[in-house]
C-alpha cells in the first residue's frame, strides 16, 4: 500500500515511492537483504542445533521453533518498517532542506543573472558612447590636422614666393645695374679719347673701395668741379666718422709731378687727411707704391692693399686722440657712473630682465616639449584607431573601394 506525502511549499501530494529517489531504493533493498540473510543463516544454524538435540524434545523444539521463526519474522518486519519509515522521514527532510537550498541558490543565480545582464547591457551603452566620442574626436583631430597643413602649405607657398620675388627684384637690380653700367661703358667707349679712359678707371676705383669698406661713404665729385676725382670718409664699427681719404685717378703714359702739388692743395682745401694719386704710369724714381711729398702714389692693382693701411692708420690717430680728450673728466665721470645707484640699479633691471627672460623661455620650451609629446601620442592613438577602421572597412568592402588614408605616417603605419 502506497504511503501518500504531502508538499510543504504547494500542498500537492504524491506516493512516497515517488519521493524516494533509485539509490535510496536500492539502497534498502540491499539493507533489507543482507538483514534477511542474516537472519536466515541465524535460522539455519538454529535449525541444525535444534536437529541435534535429542528426538524426544524434536517436536517441542519445532514447535518453539516454528513460535520463534514467527517472532522473529514479526521482529524483522517491524523493525524493517521502522527503519523505511526512518529513511524515508530523514530522506524527506533531506529532500526539503536541499529543496530550499535549490531555491535560495536558484534565486540568488537569477539575481546574479539579473546583475550581470544589466552591467553587461550597461557596459555595451558605454562602448557604443565611447564609439561615438572617438569618432566625433578623430573627425575633430582630422579637422585639425587638416587645417594645420593647409597653414603649413600657405605659409610655405607665402615663403616661396616671398624669395621669389626677392630674387627677381635682385635679377632685376643687378640686371639693370649692369645695363647702366653697360650703356656708360658703351658710351665712354664711343668717345674714344683719353678721358674716357680716366673714367673707367675713376669708376671702377669707386667701386673697389665700396665693394671693400662698405662702413665708408664713397662719394665722386661731378665733372667740372674743381678738386679730385673721388673721396672717401673714413668710419669705424661704430659709424663714427675718422677722417678723409681724396683720390685722382690717372690713366696716361707719363707722370706729371703736377699732380701731386695739385692733389695737395686739394687736400688742404677740403680738409681731407690723406691723398693719394691711382695711376697707371708711376714717377721715374719709384717701382713700387709709396708716398712722395705728402702724397701716396700706386698703381690700381696696388691700390686696395695701400688703402687699407691707410685707413687703419687714420682709425687709429683718431682713437688715440678721443682717447686723450678730457681724459680726467671722462675719467671721473665714468667712475661716479659705475660706483652710482643708477648704474646698479640699471645693472639689476638688466639682470633681473635676462633671468625673467630665460625663465620665461625655459618655461614656454617645457610647455612646447610637453604638448607636443601629447599631441604626439594623441596623433599615434588617432592613426592606430584609424587603421583599425581602415581594416575593418576593406575586410567588408574591398580595399579598392575606399580610401581611409590620413597621410604618409598612416600608410606606413598600415603598411
Amino acid at each position: 500500500m502506497a504511503t501518500d506525502i504531502k508538499c510543504p511549499n504547494c500542498g500537492h501530494q504524491f506516493p512516497m515511492e515517488e519521493a524516494v529517489s533509485e539509490e535510496v531504493k536500492k539502497e534498502l533493498r540491499e539493507q533489507m537483504l543482507q538483514y534477511k540473510k542474516q537472519k536466515d543463516a541465524e535460522l539455519a544454524r538454529k535449525e541444525a542445533e535444534f536437529n541435534a538435540l535429542s528426538s524426544k524434545k524434536e517436536a517441542e523444539y519445532a514447535q518453539q521453533l516454528q513460535q520463534q521463526r514467527q517472532l522473529v519474522q514479526q521482529q524483522v518486519e517491524a523493525s524493517l518498517r521502522k527503519s523505511i519509515s526512518a529513511d524515508f522521514e530523514h530522506k524527506l527532510v533531506l529532500l526539503e532542506q536541499h529543496n530550499k537550498d535549490n531555491e535560495e541558490k536558484l534565486k540568488l543565480a537569477r539575481q546574479k543573472e539579473l546583475e550581470f545582464l544589466q552591467k553587461e547591457q550597461a557596459l555595451q551603452n558605454r562602448e557604443a558612447e565611447l564609439e561615438i566620442s572617438v569618432q566625433k574626436k578623430l573627425q575633430e583631430e582630422r579637422g585639425r590636422l587638416t587645417e594645420e597643413l593647409r597653414k603649413l602649405e600657405e605659409q610655405k607657398t607665402a615663403a616661396r614666393e616671398n624669395d621669389l620675388v626677392l630674387k627677381m627684384r635682385e635679377l632685376e637690380k643687378q640686371l639693370e645695374d649692369q645695363k647702366k653700367l653697360a650703356e656708360e661703358m658703351r658710351r665712354k667707349a664711343e668717345q674714344g679719347s683719353m678721358q674716357l679712359q680716366g673714367e673707367v678707371q675713376e669708376l671702377a676705383l669707386e667701386a673697389m673701395l665700396q665693394a671693400a669698406f662698405p662702413f665708408d661713404l664713397v662719394v665722386e665729385v661731378g665733372k667740372g668741379v674743381r678738386g679730385a676725382d673721388c673721396i672717401q670718409t673714413v668710419r669705424n664699427n661704430f659709424g663714427q666718422e675718422c677722417g678723409k681719404i681724396i683720390y685722382e685717378s690717372k690713366r696716361t703714359r707719363d707722370f706729371s709731378p703736377e699732380w701731386i702739388e695739385k692733389l695737395k692743395a686739394d687736400m688742404r682745401s677740403l680738409g681731407a687727411d690723406m691723398a693719394v694719386i691711382v695711376t697707371q704710369a708711376m714717377p721715374k724714381d719709384m717701382e713700387a707704391f709709396g708716398e712722395k711729398n705728402g702724397v701716396w702714389i700706386c698703381r690700381f692693382t696696388e691700390a686696395r692693399a695701400m688703402i687699407a693701411l691707410l685707413r687703419d692708420g687714420i682709425i687709429k690717430v683718431h682713437t688715440a686722440a678721443r682717447s686723450q680728450q678730457n681724459r680726467g673728466d671722462k675719467m671721473h665721470l665714468l667712475y661716479d657712473y659705475l660706483t652710482g645707484n643708477e648704474f646698479a640699479e640699471q645693472w639689476k633691471a638688466v639682470r633681473e630682465g635676462f633671468m625673467s627672460m630665460k625663465l620665461s623661455i625655459q618655461k614656454e620650451r617645457d610647455a612646447m616639449e610637453k604638448l607636443w609629446k601629447a599631441r604626439e601620442k594623441q596623433l599615434e592613438k588617432v592613426l592606430l584607431n584609424a587603421a583599425h577602421i581602415r581594416g575593418s572597412i576593406e575586410g567588408i568592402a574591398g580595399q579598392e573601394n575606399i580610401d581611409l588614408a590620413i597621410g604618409d605616417e598612416d600608410e606606413h603605419l598600415l603598411d
